[in-house]
C-alpha cells in the first residue's frame, strides 16, 4: 500500500484520517469516537498507521474539522465545507446540492466545477437540525441509534413533532409515550422533523440538483428516504460518506505533492 498523501477530519464526535495514492484514490482510512484529548488521538492515528507502512516521513497531511487547529502535524488546515465538497466532488465525479449531515451542525453547499463551493448555509447553533438531535431522541426512546432508521421505516403511520428545539421535542416524545403512542411513528416523526428543518436550508440557498449526502448521520435509511420525499429529488451518496472531509482533506494534501 503506497500512501502519497494524508488527511484528518477532528469532527465533533468522531475523528477521521484517510491516506490516498499518487492518483487520489482512497486506499487507507481510519475512524474513532472524538477524545477529548485530541492532540494524542492523532498521534495515536499517525503511530497506527506507521505500524501499517513503516513511515509517514515526507507525507504531506491536510487537517479539517472543528478541531483542525490542534492537528499541529498538519501542513495546512482547510475548513470541511471546501473538504466535503472536494471529497464529494471527486467520489461521485460531479457537482450539485450537497447535505452534509454531522453530529453537532448541519450544512448545504452548492458545489460547483472541480468540486469548487459556490455558496452554502449552516447550522451550528441548533441541535434541532443535527445528529444529536436523533441521538438525544434515540436515547430517550431507548432504540439503539444505529438502528433508529430501520426502526422509523417500520412504521405503518407517523405522527407530527412540532417543537424546533431538541428540548421542547424531548417533551413531546415523554407526553406521547404516556399516552400510548408507539415508538416507530414517534422515530418516524422526528425525522420528518430534523430533515424539514434541513431542507429549509436547501431552499434558502436553492436547490441546484442533483441533491448530493455526505456526514456520518446520512447512512441512516430513514434519513435518505425523507430527504427524498421532502425534496422531490433524487440522492445520491459516495461509498463512505462519513469520511469525505477527511478524503477532501487528503486531497488538498496530494496537490502539496
Amino acid at each position: 500500500m503506497k500512501i502519497a498523501a494524508l488527511g484528518i477530519d477532528v469532527g465533533s464526535t468522531t475523528v477521521k484520517m484517510v491516506g490516498v495514492n499518487t492518483a487520489g484514490e482512497m486506499v487507507w482510512n481510519h475512524l474513532e469516537v472524538v477524545d477529548p484529548r485530541v492532540e494524542k488521538q492523532v498521534d495515536s492515528f499517525i503511530d497506527i498507521l506507521q505500524k501499517e507502512i513503516g513511515s509517514r516521513e515526507g507525507i504531506p497531511l491536510v487537517a479539517t474539522g472543528y478541531g483542525r487547529n490542534l492537528v499541529h502535524q498538519a501542513v495546512k488546515k482547510v475548513t470541511e465545507i471546501t473538504c466535503h465538497a472536494r471529497g464529494v466532488f471527486r467520489q461521485l465525479g460531479h457537482g450539485g446540492t450537497l447535505v452534509d449531515i454531522g453530529g453537532q451542525d448541519s450544512k448545504v453547499i452548492i458545489v460547483g466545477d472541480q468540486g469548487r463551493v459556490i455558496d452554502f448555509a449552516m447550522n451550528d447553533k441548533c441541535a434541532a437540525g443535527t445528529g444529536r438531535f436523533l441521538e438525544n431522541s434515540a436515547a430517550r426512546m431507548q432504540v439503539p441509534i444505529e438502528e433508529m432508521g430501520a426502526v422509523a421505516l417500520s412504521a405503518t403511520e407517523e405522527v407530527s413533532i412540532s417543537s424546533t428545539c431538541t428540548v421542547f421535542a424531548e417533551s413531546e416524545i415523554i407526553s406521547m409515550v404516556a399516552h400510548g403512542v408507539a415508538v416507530e411513528p414517534i422515530l418516524m416523526g422526528l425525522h420528518r422533523s430534523l430533515i424539514r428543518r434541513i431542507v429549509s436550508m436547501v431552499h434558502s440557498v436553492g436547490l441546484v440538483p442533483p441533491l448530493l449526502l455526505s456526514g456520518g448521520v446520512v447512512k441512516n435509511p430513514a434519513i435518505r428516504k425523507v430527504i427524498e420525499e421532502e425534496t422531490k429529488e433524487k440522492v445520491f451518496m459516495p461509498e463512505h460518506p462519513q469520511l469525505m472531509g477527511a478524503y477532501g482533506a487528503a486531497l488538498f494534501a496530494l496537490d502539496m505533492e
